[in-house]
């Protein structure tokens, strides 16, 4: 058998194809492919600027923890842990194809992240951000058409991420057809491809029928995409835009979508939503996740709790 053919079969370069076609075959989104893949080129570019092999039969744990040691010099914790993941599934992939035996990362335990709090938006900034599209401009400059429905628009999409807490890939990809007027639910399909209701207030529903009836005058009203823009349908990084300007117009700091969705969290639990709702709600899969969202604020709804209980009062 000819050593070199082999080698080359069984080079990384050569595996990535089957790779990516599984993944696909699993239904895997195209944002955790191509974060996958990625990860999977950046250690083969860097195995080859290093001196290591690049054939998976002789890659090694040694090679890989050099590998995450340079990605956690160059970025963050959480870019080098992803990346940590994404070559742990391609290993588990190369084993299961009978690439190797075994796969060189196991027993590797990912790099630790240490943890960023993310800051809950107080009430008084949310109610800033709404009154940027909700409040009445003057009889003397009345409202155009266009603004009109710009200010709907964004109204409702700021209602759902702050009552909802509704992750931006959620908000972007809504149909019409997606909302339940009668239960007051959205249906959204989250990470994984797992589709869940998310039910929504009085005042939301109040902001989102007042878009629908807008939308209908719009030239491309017939557009799948609910959210629309003078151009066509809003894109993620349309979204995001449309947060900053909004953030910008109320002078207060720019949020992100995600800061959002803590803060729906947040007022969630601090309601006294139960775990499994919260679950349910927000589509965790992890339990992990009841702790991480709205960690900032949880002293506050300790402290609200114990308040309530009011233990010593027994006395």
């Amino acid at each position: 058998m000819d050593t070199t053919t082999a080698l080359a079969v069984n080079d990384i370069s050569e595996l990535r194809a089957g790779f990516d076609i599984t993944l696909r075959a699993r239904r895997r989104s195209p944002k955790t492919i191509k974060s996958y893949l990625e990860a999977v080129d950046l250690f083969r570019e860097f195995a080859v600027r290093a001196g290591m092999p690049t054939t998976v039969d002789r890659v090694n744990r040694d090679h890989i923890e050099t590998f995450i040691a340079d990605q956690l010099e160059r970025w963050r914790p959480k870019t080098a842990q992803i990346r940590f993941g994404a070559l742990q599934q391609f290993c588990k992939w190369c084993v299961e194809e009978g690439e190797i035996t075994e796969s060189p990362m196991r027993n590797m335990k990912p790099p630790s992240i240490p943890e960023t709090l993310v800051p809950v938006v107080s009430d008084e900034d949310v109610k800033r951000l709404l009154s940027t599209c909700e409040g009445k401009r003057a009889a003397s400059t009345p409202l155009s058409d266009a603004e009109k429905f710009t200010r709907q628009r964004d109204a409702a999409v700021l209602r759902l991420f702050v009552d909802c807490g509704l992750r931006l890939s959620e908000v972007v990809g809504m149909t019409e057809g997606d909302i339940d007027w009668t239960l007051e639910t959205v249906m959204v399909t989250g990470k994984g491809a797992r589709p869940r209701a998310v039910p929504f207030s009085a005042r939301t529903a109040q902001a989102v029928d007042r878009y629908r009836r807008l939308r209908k005058h719009h030239p491309m009203a017939r557009s799948s995409a609910f959210w629309l823009g003078p151009k066509g349908p809003l894109t993620t990084s349309g979204v995001a835009q449309l947060l900053r300007r909004r953030c910008d117009q109320a002078g207060i700091e720019r949020l992100h979508p995600h800061q959002l969705r803590h803060t729906a969290a947040h007022h969630a639990a601090k309601s006294g939503l139960g775990d499994s709702d919260m679950m349910r709600v927000f589509g965790w899969r992890s339990r992990q996740m009841l702790n991480r969202y709205g960690a900032s604020a949880a002293d506050e709804r300790a402290r609200d709790a114990y308040k309530r209980l009011a233990p010593g009062d027994r006395f």
